[in-house]
């Protein structure tokens, strides 16, 4: 196996187009194997002031380059991604420990969004429209909202931070990013290249730390005009309820609690392929992981053998190794979390079928590792049911019928991803209109999101807003209406109308 480290030892705060060490610091950890990796400043308010005071100054400027210049920067940025893709998925690897697959997705999904959001450099639409008076104009156009406070989760540590900040840099704004403390080195690797891409100084600074001090002081920061996060649903009423008393633009992107609905008429080859892949993938560290199989009692059985056989092929170990297919979960309170909800389960009446236990690979003893866990015979109103795990754990619920199977995926508080197996084209016009989650699939998992439709979901998953697509430039720009009279005097909208 490749050996893969980091050019530094203490990864840097990136200030102004400054690297600056902090004064404390705490180790950065691989949860493949417990060793330490790098360590990572734990930053203070101070930094954060020097951030956004820099990011405010960069902006001016910024804003006044025409979009498509802008939008160059992003192009040349997707280049170096790239071209150095395989290097940086090995670093994702090293620090996130999803495997290397997956990595190499995860730094292509920046790849993607880079050239998507620099194509809106020379899009970004406005409209036209008839004034309703004579020799008058109208039409709306976008504007920057200024400075962008980007906190990212460490589960997707490139992808998510490139959802925000290409269409925040793109539309006319600077960022201040804080990333997750578990994977600070993603931070790092990209804004080298958006320096190298020739990204002006002070448009994009990184402040490592945490939520309670650094994250809380961009909240607040009254030079910070929006915060886009990612994250729990605990720390998103914070912010939601910070921003709210400050009246401060704010996009939530939280929880989730996926469901596949299988129906007595799917191809049982497919969904199985689709639920393992959706459940297991990211040992189950997904927002949009699939938690929850709605099945038809007509094909439970069959279903619930066959999972069973497919979870016993799963290898698990260090992402990257040629054949993983489930690597570490992140650090050892994630595993704690997992086993208290194996322990809810049980005494909840659910059946645990397989998995269900903490596993130390060999040579791998202080890793992070949990087995892929099945339930059956669980119930809608369960815990394991209704709450976010967060780590490699299905259950299966029975149904009669398609309208069981949708009011069972949308008893949950969350909605953000769910998905259909059926062959009838009948049942799946009534479930993507009826199921109440964000991404709908059909005849595949719950993941797979693709970077030019919104992403996001409805209810406690986030406060409506969307990453991805156009819809993100929702988020980082305000919609100005302009009106030009060229009729030589004053006319009153709505009041001389009616004398024309």
């Amino acid at each position: 196996m490749p050996k893969v480290s980091v050019d530094v030892k203490v990864l840097p705060n990136y200030i102004n187009g400054e690297f600056i060490q902090g004064e404390t610091s705490v180790p950065v950890i691989n949860p493949a194997n417990g060793e330490k990796i790098v360590d990572v400043p734990q930053s203070t308010r101070d930094d954060v002031e020097e951030a956004v005071k820099a990011a405010k100054e960069a902006q001016k400027k910024w804003a006044l380059v025409p979009a498509p210049q802008r939008a160059e920067v992003l192009y040349r940025i997707g280049q170096l991604l790239k071209e150095r893709k395989e290097e940086i998925a090995r670093l994702l690897t090293l620090e996130n420990g999803k495997v290397l697959e997956e990595a190499r997705g995860e730094v292509q999904e920046g790849i993607d969004m880079a050239f998507y959001m620099a194509g809106e450099g020379r899009r970004m639409f406005g409209q036209t429209t008839h004034a309703e008076l004579p020799n008058k104009f109208a039409m709306s156009v976008r504007a920057p909202v200024g400075v962008v406070g980007i906190i990212t989760p460490w589960n997707f540590p490139i992808a998510i931070a490139t959802w925000k900040a290409f269409p925040a840099l793109v539309a006319g704004n600077a960022v201040v990013w804080k990333p997750a403390t578990e994977t600070p080195i993603m931070a790092y690797e990209l804004v080298k290249i958006c320096e190298e891409a020739g990204l002006p100084k002070g448009l994009l600074n990184v402040v490592y730390g945490s939520g309670s001090t650094v994250g809380e002081a961009m909240v607040r920061h009254p030079d910070i005009d929006v915060i886009s996060f990612t994250g729990s649903n605990e720390t998103g009423r914070r912010i939601a309820e910070l921003c709210g008393s400050q009246l401060k633009k704010y996009s939530l992107e939280l929880g989730g609690k996926n469901a596949v609905i299988v129906m007595d008429d799917a191809d049982l080859d497919l969904a199985v392929e689709g639920i393992v892949w959706s459940a297991f993938g990211t040992s189950g560290q997904r927002c949009t992981a699939c938690s929850r199989v709605i099945v038809h009692e007509a094909v439970k059985e069959e279903l619930e053998n066959r999972l069973i056989e497919e979870i016993k092929r799963l290898t698990i170990g260090n992402g990257l190794e040629e054949g993983i297919r489930v690597g570490p979960i992140i650090n050892q309170a994630g595993i704690d979390k997992i086993k208290r909800y194996i322990e809810i389960g049980k005494d909840e009446g659910a059946t645990l079928v397989i998995g269900g236990n903490q596993v130390h690979p060999k040579s791998l003893e202080n890793g992070f590792y949990f087995e892929p866990t099945l339930f059956t015979d669980a119930t809608i109103d369960m815990r394991i049911a209704q709450e976010e795990i967060f780590g490699p754990v299905l259950s299966l619920i029975t149904v009669k019928d398609l309208d069981e199977a949708i009011e069972a995926n949308n008893s949950v508080k969350y909605g953000l991803s769910s998905s259909i197996f059926t062959r009838d084209v009948n049942k799946v016009f009534r479930a993507q209109r009826d199921l109440d989650t964000g991404i709908v699939y059909v005849n595949a998992g719950t993941t797979g999101a693709e970077i030019h439709l919104p992403f996001g979901g409805t209810k406690g998953t986030g406060n409506g807003h969307r990453d991805s697509g156009i819809q993100a430039l929702d988020v980082f720009t305000e919609w100005k209406a302009v009106y030009v009279d060229y009729s030589g005097k004053l006319q009153r909208a709505q009041i001389d109308v009616e004398t024309q």
